[in-house]
């Protein structure tokens, strides 16, 4: 397989769950100003939506969207239990946390990387953020993860985006539980596999 990513970007979300994975992969590095990737390609043609991730799973099939390539790529491998089995209550408590990340959290980022964006705008972004930091603090009280106890694909994607917070300078002070939560996932020997091959850290 192969992960069509961008260093720091959401793409690091499905890098973490392949390397908790074990599973064979490579990496191809995207400018996602100029669509070219690291050895030449459009990648437009890759994935015609023009950002990552996607993920070639060397079935003629590209996979794109971070929160159904994690899954799929954690259902390579059920017996690491990165995600609840099909069908159980636990596994659409998951999603449903997939789904709030994706909608509540990643998106009220985007505002915050558009130097187009207008006070108003980034104001309103950091204002929805704060809420949606404090039910994520409400809910990890207690908990080391998001849900039953196990790291799962969410805790990666809460990570990833999180971090984002330092680059667009959002103040997280006043959420210990978030802070202590990326400590504890940012020390995974997975993730740290995945910033080394990213270039984030040395």
């Amino acid at each position: 397989m192969k992960l069509y990513f961008s260093p720091g970007a959401c793409s690091l979300s499905p890098h973490i769950i392949l390397c908790e994975s074990g599973l064979p992969f490579t990496l191809e590095k995207v400018d996602l100003r100029s669509k070219i990737t690291a050895s030449g390609a459009n990648f437009n043609t890759i994935n015609p939506k023009g950002y990552v991730p996607a993920l070639d799973t060397g079935s003629a099939l590209v996979l794109t969207e971070g929160p159904a390539i994690v899954q799929f790529l954690a259902d390579q491998v059920p017996g690491k239990q990165l995600v609840p089995a099909a069908g159980t209550m636990e596994r659409y408590q998951v999603l449903s946390w997939l789904n709030f990340i994706g909608t509540e959290v990643h998106k009220n980022y985007s505002p915050l990387f558009n130097p187009a964006a207008s006070d108003e705008v980034r104001n309103g972004a950091h204002a929805a953020l704060a809420k949606r930091y404090a039910y994520v603090e409400q809910q990890l009280a207690g908990k080391e993860y998001l849900h039953g106890g196990k790291f799962s694909v969410a805790d990666a994607y809460l990570f990833v985006v999180t971090n984002w917070a330092g680059t667009v300078k959002l103040d997280l002070a006043g959420y210990p539980g978030v802070l202590a939560f990326q400590r504890r996932i940012g020390a995974r020997p997975a993730v740290q596999q995945a910033l080394r091959e990213e270039g984030l850290i040395d």
